[in-house]
This record gives structure tokens, sequence and C-alpha cells, in this order.
């Protein structure tokens, strides 16, 4: 279960099209710059600017 290494090498961030990479929960991916959180459901990486969560802190 969770997301292949190869995709998770592949993956952008669709807003600055930087690196992602896996919350520690392994039920999202994290970007750092735009600190933003793309959930994963079902195992699928949800890619989409307006479906993400602001990551506070």
């Amino acid at each position: 279960m969770g997301i292949s290494k190869e995709l998770l090498e592949i993956l952008a961030c669709p807003k600055c099209k930087g690196e992602v990479r896996l919350n520690p929960t392994e039920d999202g991916l994290i970007c750092d710059r735009c600190r933003l959180l793309y959930e994963i459901r079902e195992e699928i990486p949800i890619m989409l600017i307006d479906e993400a969560k602001p990551i506070e802190g």
C-alpha cells in the first residue's frame, strides 16, 4: 500500500513545479515551498491546487 517510490520521484507540485514529499502518515504529499498538502485517496495523489490544504505552522 502507499505510493511507489518511482511515482514520488516524478510528481511535482502543480502550483510551483517544485518537489513534493510524503507526509509522516503517508496519506498526503507536501510541498514545502507552497506550504500545501495534497491528499492521497485510495492510493491516488490528488494533485489539484483547489483541493490542496494549507499547512499550518
